[in-house]
């Protein structure tokens, strides 16, 4: 590796001076804004469920239509290894985040087979599958009702899920924000400038000597965990898992997140996890039954006008940031 690709990567590790500000103000959110916890709590999950689909789509160029299938294999093991084996979060935490690894790494033997169509199929295929386990499973699962009864054990031995959320955001927060930073540093590598070179021509990537293969299924591996992490604090600050955790919605609408925000960048789902779920929460309140019409007319307007003038602030963060 030459002196200046070092250079390079270290000065794309560097934080910007507004990144720990944004942190900060989103740490201190379910403080400051106390009355609206639960949607900062929901906002952090699917900004980290973004974040996980970004690794694949924006940095290695996997295009997946399923994700929510990780996402779901999260909740439920958390879910069941709350009410099965011990109540403690955080270790029902690294359970889900383990198993969803495990599933990330048996779905990349076959995801990165065949073209984009095919990875399309087969990632969709993957959650549907899962979605009629979970449903036949109803011993197990609760089927169609739902897994119900989860009671989870207090944070760190002390602080209590309260109704008001605010121990549940203040717990997505700081989990999305551990993941962020390991993500930030991944794609910050070099491994992270491999998966740049194979998403923008895996061939010449092949030709200089690039591990193509492995290096796509650890990415795909660690998004999954990063997916099933999104799901357990799903679960684990809602008390239920549904079979909806698995549906295509799920993926499609991080798909659009990620259409907001943009892609290859981390703060992208970010951006677009806020903007998608304050437009859901804002435009549902006044309208129930039309919401998605006019998200639809919102995500038509960005692409004929373009994000960078629509979203101008953070088409500037994007330029000045990770």
């Amino acid at each position: 590796m030459t002196q200046q690709v070092r250079d390079a990567l270290r000065n794309s590790s560097r934080y910007k001076l507004w990144e720990p500000i944004f942190w900060i103000l989103a740490l201190a959110s379910p403080f400051l804004l106390s009355t609206h916890a639960l949607i900062i709590n929901e906002i952090a999950i699917v900004a980290l469920f973004a974040i996980s689909l970004d690794l694949v789509l924006g940095y290695s160029g996997i295009v997946s239509l399923g994700h929510a299938a990780f996402f779901g294999m999260g909740a439920y093991t958390a879910a069941l290894f709350a009410k099965l084996v011990m109540p403690d979060p955080l270790v029902g935490m690294a359970v889900a985040i383990g198993v969803s690894v495990l599933l990330g790494a048996l779905c990349s033997l076959t995801v990165l087979r065949g073209s984009d169509l095919t990875r399309l199929m087969v990632t969709l295929g993957v959650a549907l599958i899962l979605l009629e386990l979970a449903n036949k499973l109803d011993w197990l699962t609760g089927g169609a009702d739902g897994l119900q009864g989860v009671v989870m054990g207090p944070l760190l031995g002390r602080f209590e899920f309260d109704l008001a959320g605010r121990t549940a955001a203040c717990y997505s927060l700081v989990v999305a924000l551990l993941l962020f930073v390991l993500a930030r540093r991944l794609t910050s590598s070099s491994f992270g400038a491999t998966l740049k070179a194979i998403r923008d021509n895996r061939l010449r990537a092949m030709a200089i000597g690039i591990p193509v293969s492995s290096r796509l299924s650890v990415i795909y591996a660690i998004s999954a965990g990063v997916a099933g992490a999104a799901g357990a604090l799903l679960a684990q600050t809602s008390g239920f898992a549904s079979l909806d955790l698995f549906a295509f919605d799920r993926s499609a609408d991080v798909m659009l997140i990620l259409v907001i925000g943009g892609t290859g960048w981390l703060y992208g789902g970010i951006a677009g996890a806020i903007v998608f779920k304050l437009m859901q929460d804002v435009i549902s309140s006044i309208t129930p039954q039309y919401w998605t019409f006019w998200i639809g007319l919102f995500l038509v307007v960005l692409m004929l006008v373009g994000r960078e003038k629509l979203l101008r602030p953070w088409t500037w963060f994007k330029r000045s940031g990770a």
